[in-house]
């Protein structure tokens, strides 16, 4: 298992790639409702308010999505970057009251890496580009998520699973298993 910083690196240059290869930042998203600049902005915007009421960590600002989405991508990516790098931030602890309280590293881990890594299928679908997620991490993050199924779907933040054939791959029955249809 990679440690905290080394997953996000290769986690948000996979990303990154997808981000560089998007033409069409209007392009219908997977999620409803949602474009490709609506991925990367749910990315950008939601694990800054969620680090500083957590943790106390400030993230720098970077250019604004809507008129430089990959500007803020990467922006976003290397900050995060450099908390996870940072020597200091394994003492830091996260506190939560829907999460509980662990170190930074790991709550980031947990939490956000793991949300790009699903993102980037998002946004590989909307741009029409190369959509295949690592089938390893596919497979242990569906193993990791179906004890928490019910207060997942209570979050509203997963839709209802999708049926998939048995002999599915890992990557289409995590998709179908958070509500994409692969």
């Amino acid at each position: 298992m990679p440690t905290p910083p080394d997953d996000h690196r290769a986690v948000a240059a996979r990303f990154t790639q997808v981000v560089e290869g998007t033409t069409d930042w209007s392009a219908p998203a997977p999620c409803d409702g949602w474009t490709a600049r609506d991925v990367v902005a749910h990315l950008v915007g939601w694990l800054p308010p969620f680090l500083r009421s957590g943790a106390g960590i400030e993230l720098p600002a970077g250019p604004p999505v809507e008129s430089d989405p990959a500007g803020a991508w990467r922006a976003h990516a290397a900050a995060v970057q450099a908390v996870l790098d940072d020597p200091a931030s394994d003492s830091v602890t996260f506190a939560n009251p829907h999460t509980g309280t662990m170190p930074l590293p790991a709550a980031i881990s947990a939490f956000y890496t793991s949300d790009v890594f699903l993102h980037t299928w998002d946004l590989a679908r909307a741009t029409g580009q190369d959509e295949r997620l690592d089938r390893q991490r596919c497979a242990q993050m569906l193993e990791d998520m179906r004890p928490m199924e019910e207060p997942m779907r209570a979050s509203g933040q997963f839709g209802p699973a999708v049926t998939v054939p048995d002999d599915a791959d890992p990557q289409t029955r995590l998709l179908a298993f958070i509500g994409r249809r692969p």
